[in-house]
C-alpha cells in the first residue's frame, strides 16, 4: 500500500510539473510575440517620424516628396465625367420693319428665357434708318426656342449655328484642379512640420507657384462653365430699303442720277483746284515779287549805263568846231 501510494503521488507531481511547464512555455511565446509587435510598431512610428526629417535634409527633398504625393492623389482623385459639355453659338441677320421694337422684343426673349443681353450697339444711318447689333446669352436648354423666336421676328437674311464638344477639356481641368489642391495641401502640411529656415523658404516658393497654377485652373474652369451653361447668339437687325441695301444697287441709274454725279465731280474738281491754288499762292506771290524787283534793278542798271554816253556826245561837237 505504501509503495502504491508513493507511485501515485509521484505521477501526480510529474503531471503537475508538465502542466506548469506547458503554461510557462505558452506565456513565454506570447510575451515574445507582444514584444515583437511593439518593436515593429515602434520601428514603423520611428520611420514615419523620420521621413519628414529626411525630406528637410535638403531643399529639393520636400518638393520631391510633395510631387510623389501629388501624383498619388491625382490618380486617386480623378473625377468621373458628369455628362456632355457643349459650347453653342449662333449668328442671325434679320430684316425688320422697326428696329427699336425688334430690339425690345429680342431683349425680352433673352431675359424671359433666363438669359441676358451681353452687348448692344445701335447705329443710325440717317434720319430715317438705323441698325442694331446685339449679343445675347441664353441657357443651353432654351437655346433652340429663343433662336426660333428671333428668326421669326422678321425676314431672315442669314443664319449660322455651331456646337463644340468640350467634355474632355472640362474633365481634364477638373482632374488637374483636384490634383493641384491636394498638392497645395501637402506643401502646407510640410511647412507646418518644417524647422529650418531654408526648408521654410523653399516650401514657400513651391506653395506660391502651386497656388498660382491652381488659380489659373480655376479661371479656366469658370470660363468653361460660363460658355457651356449659356449659349451665345449674335443678332443683326436691319430695316427694309435701308441705304446701302442690295435693292437700291440693282436699279439702273437715270439722267438725273448721272447729272448729279457729274455735278458732284465738277464741284469736287473745283474744290481741289482751289485747295491747290491756296497751297501754291505764297510761293507764286514770292516769285512775282522777285521778278518785279529784278526788273526794277535791271532798268536802273541800264539807265546808269546810258547816262555817260549822252554826256560825251556834246563835248565831241565842241571840240570839232574849235578845231
Amino acid at each position: 500500500m505504501d509503495v502504491e501510494s508513493k507511485s501515485g503521488r509521484s505521477f501526480v507531481r510529474a503531471r503537475a510539473a508538465l502542466v506548469a511547464g506547458s503554461l510557462g512555455l505558452l506565456l513565454a511565446v506570447g510575451g515574445c510575440g507582444a514584444s515583437g509587435d511593439s518593436m515593429d510598431s515602434g520601428a514603423k512610428a520611428a520611420d514615419g517620424k523620420a521621413a519628414p526629417r529626411e525630406g528637410f535634409a535638403d531643399e529639393g527633398g520636400a518638393a520631391a516628396s510633395a510631387a510623389s504625393e501629388e501624383q498619388a492623389a491625382g490618380k486617386k482623385a480623378a473625377p468621373k465625367p458628369g455628362g456632355t459639355h457643349v459650347i453653342r453659338t449662333a449668328t442671325l441677320s434679320v430684316e425688320v420693319k422697326s428696329v427699336p421694337k425688334a430690339v425690345a422684343a429680342a431683349r425680352g426673349a433673352a431675359e424671359g428665357a433666363g438669359g441676358l443681353v451681353a452687348s448692344e450697339n445701335t447705329e443710325r444711318l440717317d434720319d430715317t434708318y438705323e441698325t442694331s447689333h446685339l449679343v445675347l446669352r441664353v441657357p443651353q436648354e432654351r437655346f433652340q426656342e429663343v433662336l426660333r423666336e428671333l428668326a421669326g421676328s422678321g425676314k431672315l437674311l442669314s443664319r449660322t449655328s455651331n456646337a463644340k464638344d468640350v467634355t474632355d477639356q472640362v474633365v481634364d481641368v477638373e482632374s488637374r484642379i483636384s490634383t493641384q489642391r491636394a498638392s497645395v495641401a501637402r506643401v502646407r502640411e510640410l511647412m507646418d512640420q518644417a524647422e529650418k529656415i531654408s526648408d521654410v523658404v523653399a516650401l514657400e516658393g513651391e506653395l506660391s507657384s502651386r497656388q498660382s497654377d491652381l488659380e489659373s485652373l480655376l479661371a479656366q474652369q469658370a470660363s468653361l462653365k460660363d460658355r457651356t451653361s449659356l449659349a451665345t447668339i449674335t443678332l443683326d437687325l436691319t430695316p427694309p430699303d435701308a441705304p446701302g441695301d442690295d435693292g437700291s444697287k440693282d436699279e439702273d441709274p437715270g439722267f438725273l442720277d448721272a447729272l448729279g454725279g457729274g455735278w458732284d465731280a465738277f464741284v469736287t474738281m473745283l474744290r481741289w483746284i482751289a485747295v491747290a491754288f491756296g497751297a501754291a499762292f505764297p510761293f507764286l506771290l514770292t516769285a512775282a515779287l522777285a521778278v518785279v524787283v529784278w526788273r526794277v534793278l535791271r532798268k536802273r542798271k541800264a539807265s546808269r549805263r546810258a547816262a555817260p554816253l549822252v554826256t560825251k556826245a556834246p563835248a565831241g561837237k565842241d571840240g570839232a568846231s574849235a578845231s
